[in-house]
């Protein structure tokens, strides 16, 4: 058997392994509903606070301040004649 040949066997059965468990929870009222608190604590909780961090962490990577972003000011309209 070959590397690739088992990867394939290996990703086919944990997808069929994360599809029966899907199923499970999805049937089993008391895990759907520790499901779903999961999903929103998640959401509400994690997400957002990875969201700022990254955003953040860019910001410090692009070696930009708020300060330098725009020295002479914010860029002005050229009004058109037409």
């Amino acid at each position: 058997m070959t590397q690739s040949t088992s990867e394939k066997i290996a990703n086919l059965a944990m997808g069929a392994a994360v599809a029966g468990v899907a199923y499970y929870v999805i049937t089993t009222p008391s895990l759907r509903r520790l499901a779903w608190r999961l999903a929103l604590t998640g959401l509400t909780g994690t997400l957002p606070g990875w969201f700022r961090q990254e955003i953040r962490h860019g910001w410090q990577e692009s070696g930009r301040t708020p300060a330098t972003r725009h020295p002479s000011g914010p860029p002005t309209r050229i009004a058109s004649n037409s």
